[in-house]
């Protein structure tokens, strides 16, 4: 395989290598054998330009507010195929908290449902029954939405 042309190395730049003042600098990429937990969010493992750092777009998480604090809202939402399920919406604070939250939201009603995106979800119409507890457990909460 012929080595490519300054030109070439420049415009492949995303796909293999870069060419920075005539050195040619190889960026290893493995975008489908890795964990994705063990993989940045460009896909480089392994680069040869000893001044090259990673920088993550992340933002770290909130702390979490104490429940006098938090404003939550109780949303009900209709899926498709005649589903309901109840939300619970700007929570604030790390997704273990959220998850603990859900979980306690969840048996409390006796159904199912999940915590993720800064929201849980819970099946069913349980707007009553999770406002009653949120707000037996001091949190401040009210109905959103018509």
């Amino acid at each position: 395989m012929a080595r490519p042309s300054g030109q070439e190395m420049v415009a492949r730049h995303r796909n293999a290598y870069s060419m920075i003042d005539g050195k040619t600098l190889f960026l290893l990429y493995i975008p489908f054998v890795m964990s994705k937990k063990n993989r940045n969010a460009a896909g480089v493992v392994y680069s040869t330009d000893p001044n090259f750092r990673y920088e993550s777009n992340e933002m770290p998480e909130a702390e979490t507010l104490p429940p006098a604090q938090q404003n939550l809202k109780i949303w009900l939402v209709k899926m498709g195929g005649n589903k309901v399920v109840t939300t619970v919406r700007d929570f604030i604070g790390t997704s273990e908290d959220l998850a603990e939250l859900g979980k306690q939201l969840k048996a409390a009603c006796g159904a199912g449902g999940s915590s993720k995106d800064h929201e849980i979800l819970i099946q069913g119409d349980h707007r009553d029954k999770v406002l009653t507890w949120l707000t037996g457990n001091g949190y401040k909460a009210k109905k959103a939405g018509g």
